[in-house]
């Protein structure tokens, strides 16, 4: 091992590093992989994902087993103290292909995408370990590691490092980066439960924003469910979580042991912290190493994976010489605005939810039980709460999104993700549009096409979108339901430029052409040899 060099190391096996080590495995690298901890953690910390997060696991050809693990979202209810609600959101779908949100038991999506990585002889795994030190020069990074088990120490080097080794980071830590922001006066009870006989509403999510005990009644598939709520003004933590006391609670909920078994019982304090920087020349934070937020919109362990899905594709670019180095400068800056938008949501949801003052609650419950009689008002309330859409307004894109320059491309459509529907491929099969593109970088031409000339000289390919009830044809797919070329016409586009991740480089209109491929692109380098994706045949199912 002393003299093994990897492409990437990756520090913490959680989601987001499980991600990481998928997604670098697809792509050939050699990857090594180090976690303090022997097995999964028990605990199911995250309770829901969203559709954006299935379709970065649909890369690996995970999603369609995950998502027999998950249980698609009912719409959320904000209910008061007598249980009866006065805000209901349905997240709505945005076109990636999946259910809009999918309620999870953490544990089994962990052992699942674990089991993808075991598909990849590329990546290596070494748990028991603990990296004590990183040291980086200008041809890569040197790791000091210990055995857990043997207290023996060992030196390895990669060329590049993604520390997803959690809040407490000591990764971050040591390069000296800072941790800003607040932890919450209040911490909270979360109580995990086995199902052992289903009630009517076992399956929705219900936010019961009582202000003598505000309580997060949540469902997990796979026969689990979960409730957190507040620790009370001076109360004794440790007698909160014994048998009685949580019993005492459940019985309020209308719960009692015949319905479920109490698995356990924890107290943490909610958080938001942001890193100062996401990038120390070779080494990169990722998932709660760079952020932290509290939980109200399920959207934790989701931003971490779409932060290994940004820097991923962009590792394996510049590895194997088919992108500059300087891309790598474009992933704090792509990422940062969306999980502080995200954080800045889910701290108004809790203010919701926690609000204590008896008057401005009862003020609040008939506001907006008269408000959400208005559709439009429901239809914000869900846009300005839940999950901002995909986007990127600046970073590794031909230019700014809301400027027209002649012959760049100036559409709406540059930095937003595209959506996902079912097409049909050269031969006429159905397929989901990312599993055609392959996580590549494509041309997908709607219409003109001015200004391909240097992205085909890259070694881009040009697909045409032909619309609902075309023929297939070579270097062609069909829009089965005209999704994507109703998008590509909203945003007043003809032909787009899509990176590997799915969001938009460049657009050209009717009016101006394509925008030049970014310098030193170049898909005609020696690719790397990409491993086989088995399946999982040989692993057991689990079922709802």
């Amino acid at each position: 091992m002393p003299d093994t060099t990897y492409d990437v190391a990756v520090i913490g096996y959680g989601p987001t590093g499980v991600t990481a080590a998928n997604l670098l495995g697809m792509n050939g690298l050699r990857v090594l992989v180090i976690e303090r901890d022997p097995n999964i953690y028990g605990r199911a910390r995250a309770i829901s994902t969203d559709e954006e997060v299935l379709r970065i696991w649909q890369q690996v050809g995970l999603a369609d087993r995950l998502n027999v693990e998950m249980l698609p979202g009912k719409p959320v209810n904000f209910v008061d103290s007598h249980a009866k609600p006065f805000v209901r959101i349905a997240p709505v779908s945005r076109g990636a292909g999946h259910p809009p949100q999918q309620f999870i038991y953490q544990p089994a999506v962990e052992e699942t995408l674990r089991s993808g990585v075991e598909r990849f002889p590329n990546v290596e795994l070494l748990l028991e370990h603990e990296c004590l030190r990183v040291v980086q020069d200008g041809t890569g990074v040197q790791l000091m590691l210990a055995d857990l088990t043997t207290d023996v120490f060992t030196r390895v080097r990669a060329s590049y490092v993604i520390a997803a080794d959690g809040g407490s980071s000591p990764t971050r830590g040591q390069l000296g980066i800072g941790f800003e922001g607040q932890t919450y006066e209040d911490r909270w009870v979360v109580i995990d439960t086995k199902v052992l006989q289903e009630w009517p509403g076992h399956d929705s999510l219900r936010f019961h924003c009582d202000p003598a005990q505000p309580t997060v009644d949540c469902p997990t598939p796979l026969g689990h469910h979960r409730w957190e709520y507040p620790v009370p003004t001076g109360a004794d933590e440790k007698e909160l979580v014994a048998h009685d006391a949580i019993w005492a609670v459940l019985e309020k909920q209308g719960i009692t042991n015949t319905q479920v078994e109490i698995l356990r019982a924890v107290v943490y304090s909610h958080h938001v912290r942001f890193a100062d920087r996401w990038r120390v020349g070779r080494i990169f934070l990722a998932g709660d190493a760079a952020h932290v937020m509290p939980p109200w919109i399920g959207q934790g362990m989701s931003a971490g994976v779409r932060d290994a899905a940004n820097l991923c594709w962009k590792l394996a670019a510049v590895v194997t010489g088919s992108l500059p180095e300087a891309v790598l400068d474009s992933y704090h800056i792509e990422r940062m605005p969306h999980v502080r938008e995200v954080t800045r949501r889910a701290v108004k949801t809790g203010n919701i939810i926690t609000e204590r003052r008896p008057a401005i609650s009862a003020l609040r419950n008939h506001g907006l039980r008269l408000a959400t009689k208005v559709p439009a008002v429901n239809n914000w309330l869900r846009d300005s709460r839940w999950i901002p859409a995909a986007f990127y307004p600046e970073g590794f894109l031909a230019t700014s999104p809301t400027t027209r320059l002649p012959g760049r491309g100036g559409t709406r459509a540059i930095g937003h993700q595209i959506p996902q529907p079912w097409v049909l491929d050269e031969k006429g099969g159905r397929e989901r549009l990312d599993d055609v593109l392959a996580g590549q970088w494509a041309i997908l031409r709607a219409g003109s096409s001015e200004g391909t000339a240097s992205w085909t000289a890259a070694g881009v390919p040009v697909l045409d979108i032909l619309p609902s009830g075309a023929y297939a044809r070579e270097g062609a797919i069909v829009d089965a339901d005209d999704v994507l070329i109703d998008w590509i016409r909203g945003k007043s586009a003809t032909v787009l430029a899509i990176r590997p991740d799915g969001f938009v480089y460049a657009a050209g209109g009717p009016d101006t052409g394509l925008a030049r491929a970014p310098q030193g692109l170049d898909l005609h380098v020696s690719p790397v040899t990409v491993p086989t994706i088995d399946s999982f045949d040989h692993l057991p199912r689990r079922t709802k």
